[in-house]
């Protein structure tokens, strides 16, 4: 794989209004290119619904896309998000595993609908008029129908208040381990990379015991540079991305309006990329006019 092919930056964490961000695939694609990106993965939660609509715009430009996933998977009561690039969207153990996420997470979003509605006027439908069409339903849709009553001033404001799981209205939903999902999308044909593993600080960094295993499952690398791990977490993970030949990602974690960040605020070196590519066998990307 020669890197001149991908001419500009790479970003290899987006999301799209098919899960909670505010843009359509194609407009996110869009976007990436005026932002002066080469490359952009699309990543929505457990759903690969918008990958036909992000190919077909970036076809149209000078982008390369890399179709992916941000798979929920859970230790316990903690969430431990995995992002899987270029997998078989139709192997049927992994599609059925996301269709049983999903189903999880609406019937999760309605309760927690129903119980904050008894202290604040907040009904299903509020939060149903801030989703786009298909998309899967979560936290960030009820945040969204918070602001737009008047309950929180903004989404963050929102996961800070009324959606902290100390408020008691917020439950998890299912989602498998973190070792089930590494296999999971390694037998798809995808490749998988741990999420912003440091939001929490050093001493949250994953345990060593646990992130052998998911080296051993088949792990492809840590999303090292990311606005939310903590100094002191990225000092660790580049420790143990060296110790266990871990690739090194960086991304935007963009969700257009939802989230501050901004696409291209952290990127990911093209030979990283490549060996991501030269990896996968369940899916290509999808290179633009221009690639």
């Amino acid at each position: 794989m020669n890197s001149r092919r991908f001419h500009g930056p790479i970003d290899l964490h987006a999301h799209s209004s098919v899960s909670d961000g505010t843009e359509a695939p194609g407009e996110l694609v869009q976007a990436a290119a005026a932002a002066g990106l080469g490359t952009v993965a699309l990543t929505d939660h457990d759903s690969t619904a918008g990958w036909g609509d992000a190919a077909s715009a970036a076809r149209a430009t000078g982008l390369t896309l890399i179709p992916g996933m941000e798979l929920s998977t859970r230790v316990e009561y903690s969430s431990v998000h995995l992002l899987a690039y270029l997998f078989d969207p139709a192997d049927p153990a992994l599609l059925a595993e996301t269709t049983r996420i999903r189903q999880a997470r609406m019937t999760r979003a309605e309760e927690i609908v129903e119980h904050i509605g008894r202290d604040y006027a907040l009904s299903w439908d509020d939060v149903l008029a801030q989703a786009a069409d298909g998309a899967t339903i979560g936290r960030p849709h009820i945040a969204d129908a918070l602001v737009a009553k008047g309950f929180e001033p903004d989404r963050s404001a929102a996961f800070d208040g009324i959606l902290h799981w100390r408020s008691g209205y917020v439950k998890p939903h299912y989602a498998p381990d973190p070792v089930t999902g590494v296999r999971l999308v390694c037998a798809a044909g995808g490749v998988p990379v741990l999420a912003h593993p440091g939001t929490r600080g050093a001493m949250n960094v994953v345990p060593e015991p646990e992130l052998r295993r998911l080296v051993d499952a088949g792990l492809f690398g840590l999303e090292i540079d990311h606005r939310e791990n903590l100094p002191d977490a990225k000092a660790r993970l580049h420790v143990l991305a060296e110790r266990y030949g871990l690739a090194v990602t960086g991304s935007s974690d963009y969700h257009g309006a939802g989230k501050p960040n901004r696409l291209g605020e952290n990127t990911t070196a093209p030979e990283v990329l490549e060996a991501l590519i030269a990896q996968a066998t369940g899916s290509e990307p999808v290179y633009g006019a221009q690639g």
